[in-house]
């Protein structure tokens, strides 16, 4: 799969510090979702908001096409360690919350 070609290459040569300061932006972006969460999905904000996850995926892991950002988001909100690791940091609620924004912005 190309992504994960991609991913591979760019974690190359990263040490467990910089993995681990990644992985703490990410859940900063998902803490910011947290806080939008009573507001709709579709509310520009959000949907800027969606757009810097999309970026920060991007940037840090492999190439986040509107595609693959649907697929995430359904994995975000699909229950187990990825649901409960997103809550953790937004609130109850928040990996559904994001989901559903991620697929006005897909959509």
């Amino acid at each position: 799969m190309k992504a994960y070609q991609e991913y591979e290459e760019k974690s190359k040569g990263r040490t467990k510090e910089v993995e681990r300061n990644i992985g703490i932006g990410l859940m900063t972006v998902f803490s910011e979702f947290g806080a939008k969460k009573e507001a709709n999905p579709a509310d520009e904000e959000v949907q800027k908001l969606v757009k810097k996850l999309q970026d920060y995926i991007s940037e840090h892991y492999y190439t986040c096409s509107k595609e693959i950002l649907a697929s995430l988001g359904k994995m975000y909100a699909a229950g187990g360690s990825m649901t409960e690791n997103i809550d953790a940091v937004g609130g109850s609620g928040t990996a559904e919350f994001a989901c559903a924004a991620i697929q006005v912005y897909c959509g």
